[in-house]
């Protein structure tokens, strides 16, 4: 069984009825606002590059609800560089209310079939949806026994996005049109761990839900006969939504639209926050604002807390270096702070895709031709190469060497502006094992030494290294730890399944177990 292994975009748009035209999409009108989807995934991209869809609502055409979607980027799903092959696919997918997403895996399920949005078809028309997932169940494994303990059931794929599909086609088929608020309400309690969820139904009705703990991030705006939500500010702020207008959607709350009326509930109570402090770090676009958080200037309040920590001798041969781009804001400022140059001693290949979000067969390969060192800004420098963080540390390793061959530096200082990642992700960031991750080797399951650090470095083949402790993140991003999941940091679990699934992961590591942690907790639930 493929894990389940991702991190992906969500986004929704609808043009609420009127007679008024939003300014956004003057040329176009109500029943054409489905072509502003694929400029909004644009700006999500950076959650996912294997694949990209939307599903659109048009009541004057027999198919009610159509969904388009292809392995790809944006632009090469959509045909963006084609402007014939563009227009066609906006024609006949225009729509007056429109979801889409972008994703990405790693390994096994990179066909089409698992790309998103999941359309639901039936005769009746409230019971016909479509809909797009962007998270993790924890209890996948018990819901999937669940559903399959009945003989009559049956799943084509091995993910939870299909669960879920499965979950809201049975609460749609109970009682008479239950609303779509009432069907979250309902859902939501067999659910442990993070979702946001955005659907649309062949009546032209619309969900947009956050988890109650908002660990991965959910953003909307209304003006005027225009709503938008996105998984990031970003994409709303270029569609054209005064900043003023765009607002986080509190943990446990949902947004419907029903029969034309616009609404926010809760669909659940909420008893505290588990934001996902590596959206911060290292996911989300450096121009988006997370739960009132800037990106920005959280990335640089990480590179000062770097800067205090910093005892490498300065002198006139020293320099910054990021390595790009989720790092630059980091390193910036700790050059700032250090009086010390930062320059641009890797250039980033922009065709070449995230090798964080790269299969394991072929990251190291990625990325070999990733970054091209310069020889001239390197040569004979002492470097403070600053990383966002260190997962896995193939692209790190591969990364020091041309840095040394190719770029001839003098030394090579590894500054990373996270701390060690000791724990796997139950919640949506494609880290399972404990034996895939760099740090736990070298920290043994204790606190992070200098003795450890010196280690690390050595494997990686830099001069040193160093880590930010667990408190600067909270520090930096500005929430109190307790309002942040952590996990991966700290091996503190914000939900039971999490914790239960992370006693399977120590005990596969023990055993120095090369399988996924939820293929475990699947066979043990058998």
């Amino acid at each position: 069984m493929s894990e389940l292994q991702h991190e992906c975009g969500i986004a929704a748009i609808y043009h609420l009825p009127g007679r008024q035209v939003s300014p956004l999409c003057p040329e176009q009108g109500p029943d054409e606002v489905s072509r502003l989807m694929p400029r909004m995934l644009l700006d999500i991209q950076n959650r996912g590059q294997l694949s990209a869809g939307i599903s659109t609502f048009n009541p004057e055409r027999n198919q009610l609800i159509d969904t388009f979607k292809e392995l790809g980027g944006v632009s090469e799903v959509f045909r963006l560089s084609h402007r014939g092959k563009a227009e066609s696919l906006m024609k006949e997918y225009a729509g007056r209310a429109a979801i889409g997403h972008v994703r990405y895996a790693t390994c096994g399920a990179e066909d089409r079939s698992y790309a998103q949005p999941f359309e639901r078809h039936h005769i009746q028309k409230h019971k016909w949806f479509s809909f797009a997932f962007n998270g993790q169940l924890a209890n996948y494994p018990q819901l999937r026994q669940e559903l399959l303990a009945d003989s009559d059931n049956y799943l084509a794929r091995e993910t939870d996005t299909e669960i879920l599909m499965h979950l809201i086609s049975r609460e749609l088929s109970d009682g008479d049109k239950p609303s779509l608020i009432d069907v979250m309400r309902n859902i939501s309690h067999n659910f442990d761990g993070a979702y946001c969820i955005v659907l649309v139904n062949a009546l032209g009705d619309m969900l947009v839900a956050r988890d109650p703990l908002g660990v991965r991030p959910l953003c909307y705006a209304k003006e005027g006969p225009l709503f938008a939500a996105a998984s990031e500010s970003v994409a709303l702020l270029n569609l054209g939504f005064q900043a003023e207008s765009i607002h986080d959607l509190e943990p446990g709350f949902a947004i419907t639209i029903t029969d034309g009326r616009f609404e926010i509930e809760p669909f659940v109570t909420s008893t505290g926050t588990a934001h996902c402090f590596f959206e911060w770090v290292y996911f989300a676009n450096v121009a988006s604002k997370l739960d009132g958080r800037s990106v920005y200037l959280s990335r640089t309040a990480l590179g000062k807390e770097l800067a205090a920590l910093e005892t490498v001798p300065i002198d006139a041969d020293t320099i910054v270096v990021p390595v790009p781009d989720t790092s630059k804001a980091a390193a910036d400022s700790m050059a700032f702070e250090l009086g010390v140059p930062s320059f641009e001693g890797l250039i980033r290949n922009r065709y070449s895709g995230r090798t964080f979000i790269e299969g394991s067969g072929n990251r190291k390969r990625k990325a070999e031709t990733k970054y091209t060192p310069l020889r001239d800004v390197l040569e004979g420098k002492r470097v403070l190469l600053v990383e966002d963080s260190i997962v896995r540390s193939t692209t790190m390793k591969v990364l020091l060497e041309r840095i040394r061959k190719l770029g001839r530096a003098k030394e090579i200082h590894v500054r990373v502006a996270c701390p060690p990642i000791v724990a796997p992700c139950f919640y949506g960031i494609d880290m399972s094992t404990i034996n895939e991750l760099f740090a736990p080797k070298f920290m043994g399951g204790g606190a992070l030494t200098e003795q450890a650090q010196a280690a690390m470095a050595a494997s990686l083949g830099a001069d040193s290294l160093r880590y930010l402790p667990v408190e600067s993140i909270a520090r930096a991003i500005g929430f109190a730890s307790e309002r942040l999941c952590r996990a991966c940091i700290t091996g503190e679990y914000p939900t039971p399944c999490g914790r239960e699934l992370y006693q399977v992961a120590l005990l596969n590591a023990r055993g120095e177990s090369q399988g996924r942690t939820y293929e475990t907790a699947v066979a043990g639930a058998g």
